[in-house]
């Protein structure tokens, strides 16, 4: 059965082309359908690739009953509601540098623009028809500071190119490693208070979150030098428009360059009434070569999405799969394994799943967490619960999450969930041997060894002669095999013995395990 993906708004042919020539995709091309009309188009659709004209917010995705994935072509995801989409098991995926280099070009056109009044100088001779040099004496990059508040693909090019005028890098970004910055000669800072401070020229490149939305105004300009020269070709409100108009009527702004607002299109804005401003259209990302590389990754994105083979730069998954050192990615299946096996050994509803870590895979224990939870929860619900919506889930149904960091106990690595039920509680543990060989290594505070897969019963016992051909003979009475039987003692007399077989075991069976007098508790798990 054909997948089917709905192209929401322009973007070039070159990627578009790459859906109708694949011929297991059924392509929706909406770009020109008028918005409340797209709305209809959505039922049926897997994946949708969406730019900044399409709100994905609670009634884009109540018509999209059955969307799995959406990309958003291009950085900026402020008009997607991802908490929204997490929660219906939405994946989403932007496209973060297809277009670095038409941003960073556009930013150093800004840059220079507001040392040397570019733009006014050019409307003066070509417009005005007016030729007076003296006009417009400007002021030289070389030997200048530029603070650079966000040092991400965006920013830390910028640094390069303004390097090489001859500038000094101030640098303010708390996200990423100090060797970043260092290492290409350039001095991080750790407060903003340094940036504001000590630049002549501030440029600014971090997403817009709730902490960086308005994060430059009245009190941080007021910090700045005298004829500071400010930069945006960001994402529109990261500087307060307000405070950016205050600056430029006082002087204390000598220059703004500016590429995005907070509403656009922004035709009728306070800001254009100035001389000293460099604006342009939101055009960041509009180069043929931009614009190419988005359209292009941007459907490769969701080929792979709507065929499960990947979900590259997904922006609200609990961990990148393809950035993990090799020795964590078996212990992803690992724990989703064992979490599903505790929930078949005691299938009353859950009340808390903890995850205990030991040994280097405690860096990873809160996305541990996540895909156990997925794997005690889909045992459930099945596909109602997925990894992007397993914490949202979780939480309305009021199970509470945890995780914790143990001392190792003889271990490289090793993984324990807690599954509490109304009840009792189940413990099991695992690790990985040789690369990829994982095994569960205690179950309920008996020790063990076994893989996490196959058809088993689960038997705890009376620690007393006899037990093993009891619950052989009573499984050859019914035509039943036995693959493997693993035997653990707790020291306080009883005995769990994990039995490997060939066959589903049936509730009748069950019941004539039960009533054998040594019996403490039997179930069947299958993983």
């Amino acid at each position: 059965m054909k997948k089917k993906i709905i192209v929401c708004d322009a973007i070039l042919d070159k990627g578009v082309q790459l859906l109708r020539e694949a011929e297991d995709i059924d392509l929706i091309e909406a770009a020109k359908v008028p918005k409340d009309k797209l709305l209809d188009m959505l039922e049926d659709v897997e994946v949708a690739i969406t730019r900044s004209s399409t709100d994905v917010d609670d009634t884009f995705l109540k018509h999209a009953k059955k969307l799995k994935a959406l990309v958003r072509a291009g950085v900026g995801v402020d008009n997607v509601d991802i908490p929204n989409c997490s929660k219906q098991g939405v994946i989403v995926m932007n496209v973060p540098t297809a277009n670095t280099i038409a941003a960073v070009e556009l930013t150093m056109a800004h840059l220079i623009s507001s040392a040397r009044s570019f733009v006014n100088a050019h409307n003066f001779l070509k417009i005005e028809r007016k030729w007076e040099r003296e006009k417009w004496y400007g002021i030289e990059l070389k030997g200048k500071t530029l603070g650079i508040i966000g040092f991400g693909n965006i920013g830390s090019r910028v640094a390069i190119r303004a390097k090489a005028f001859g500038m000094k890098i101030l640098a303010y970004d708390p996200y990423i490693s100090a060797s970043k910055i260092t290492d290409l000669g350039m001095k991080q800072v750790k407060h903003l208070d340094e940036i504001l401070t000590q630049s002549d020229f501030i440029t600014i490149h971090t997403p817009k979150t709730k902490e960086t939305n308005g994060m430059i105004g009245s009190k941080e300009i007021a910090k700045m030098k005298d004829k500071i020269r400010l930069i945006n070709c960001a994402r529109g409100g990261l500087y307060t428009e307000d405070a950016l108009c205050e600056g430029l009527k006082s002087g204390k702004i000598a220059w703004l360059g500016i590429d995005v607002f907070d509403k656009e299109p922004a035709t009728n804005h306070p800001l254009l009434e100035f001389e000293n401003i460099s604006v342009t259209s939101h055009l960041g990302a509009n180069t043929l070569e931009g614009q190419e590389n988005i359209a292009i990754e941007a459907c490769e994105q969701a080929l792979s999405a709507a065929r499960g083979v990947a979900y590259p730069n997904a922006l609200n998954l609990p961990i990148k799969t393809e950035d993990l050192p090799p020795f964590v990615e078996p212990y992803i299946e690992l724990i989703s394994k064992m979490a599903f096996l505790a929930v078949q050994i005691d299938k009353n509803p859950v009340k808390s799943i903890k995850i205990e870590a030991e040994g280097n895979i405690s860096d990873y224990a809160n996305s541990m967490l996540t895909f156990a939870t997925v794997g005690a929860l889909g045992g459930i619900l099945g596909e109602n619960i997925n990894y992007v919506n397993a914490e949202f889930v979780a939480k309305e149904k009021g199970i509470e999450l945890s995780c914790e960091t143990l001392p190792n106990s003889g271990y490289n690595n090793k993984l324990s969930v807690k599954i509490a039920t109304d009840n009792s509680s189940i413990s099991v543990s695992g690790t990985v041997f040789n690369e990829n060989e994982q095994r569960i290594v205690g179950l309920n505070g008996f020790k063990t060894d076994f893989k996490p897969k196959g058809k088993m019963l689960i038997f705890k016992n009376k620690d007393i002669p006899g037990v093993i051909s009891k619950i052989s003979s009573t499984l050859a009475k019914q035509n039943i095999n036995i693959a493997d039987f693993r035997l653990g003692r707790d020291g306080f007399g009883y005995a769990l013995a994990v039995v490997l077989v060939d066959e589903v075991i049936s509730k009748e069976v069950l019941d004539e395990l039960n009533k054998l007098e040594v019996c403490v508790f039997v179930q069947y798990v299958e993983i």
